[in-house]
């Protein structure tokens, strides 16, 4: 898992995986702390010492991370967690067998559910033009979520905060790509799998919390909302779909120009939030992301002499 300031679910986090994991599945546990300020690195020492450990001197993107998990890792099947997803029993055992029954599958994502236990939208078509004609009319989450039934489904993508992945398969495509350095990594590592001929699955009886750490802070919301539509940009431009990336933004913008609208008189409804998704959604490149605040908070620490090399346990 990788861990940004988040020292108290990441811990929660790890007393899961020690609580769920199956006993006859041998495994490791790896922690990327991403240069975290909170005392995450020793809290990991000091509680979890078999954790490998790789504590970073500078702030990097997600999918950087991922990867870094990704390739120093030891197992067949390698499990990606956030570190305020929390596993419930049996999620392991469950994503585990689903990868063993289905030798074409790459990754297996879990059910999410929200902090009081409701399902939340964790699996999803890969974007196409038919979401965003559904999002013109207020149909894509019908038209593009996939997390549903109780049986084991093929979808497009799901979500890495619980992630379930063929390390031979992830090795094959290149791991993660860091261009998308928050958001949109997990759609294209997907879309990449998908195209090298492997399969995405949904595993509904595998269930694992995932804590809603968003700010409240304005600032870190309209960062948040800079990355993610930067991000989804880049994916149609990378995947070369400039048809479905000009749909995009023309059934977008109107989707959140009209939710900005209907939020002036709903109570609740914040209208400058959907107004600045419209801006970003008509100019992706646009404003200072996640990204950049990762840049700010790296250009502040102070230079060690002798940095430590991450992947060492203290």
């Amino acid at each position: 898992m990788v861990n940004t300031n988040g020292r108290e679910h990441l811990l929660a986090c790890l007393d899961a995986i020690q609580r769920t994991h199956p006993p006859a599945l041998a495994h490791e546990v790896l922690v990327v702390d991403n240069a975290s300020d909170d005392g995450s690195a020793g809290a990991v020492r000091e509680r979890f010492p078999e954790t490998r450990l790789f504590a970073l001197e500078e702030r990097r993107g997600k999918a950087e991370n991922d990867s870094l998990l990704l390739s120093e890792a030891r197992g067949h099947f390698c499990l990606l967690l956030n570190e305020d997803s929390v596993l419930l029993d049996g999620a392991a055992q469950a994503l585990v067998e689903a990868l063993e029954r289905d030798n074409g599958a790459a990754a297996a994502g879990a059910q999410l559910l929200r902090s009081g236990g409701e399902p939340t939208a964790c699996a999803w078509r890969l974007p196409d033009a038919g979401w965003a004609l559904a999002a013109a009319v207020f149909l894509h989450e019908r038209y593009a979520v996939q997390s549903r039934g109780r049986s084991v489904r093929e979808v497009g993508w799901v979500q890495s905060s619980a992630m379930l992945v063929r390390r031979e398969a992830a090795d094959a495509v290149g791991w993660l790509d860091p261009d998308f350095f928050v958001y949109s990594d997990e759609t294209d590592f997907c879309k990449r799998l998908h195209d090298a001929g492997w399969r995405i699955l949904f595993v509904p009886a595998a269930r694992a919390v995932h804590h809603d750490q968003l700010s409240t802070d304005s600032a870190a919301m309209r960062r948040r909302i800079v990355e993610f539509h930067r991000n989804r940009d880049l994916y149609f431009r990378k995947h070369d779909m400039p048809g479905t990336r000009l749909l995009w933004t023309i059934c977008w913008t109107w989707a959140y120009l009209a939710r900005a609208l209907a939020a002036v008189v709903l109570p609740g409804h914040d209208p400058r939030r959907y107004l600045l998704h419209a801006r970003q959604q008509l100019m992706p490149s646009r404003g200072a992301g996640i990204r950049e605040a990762a840049a700010a908070y790296n250009a502040r620490k102070p230079v060690r002499a002798h940095p430590a090399e991450p992947g060492a346990c203290g």
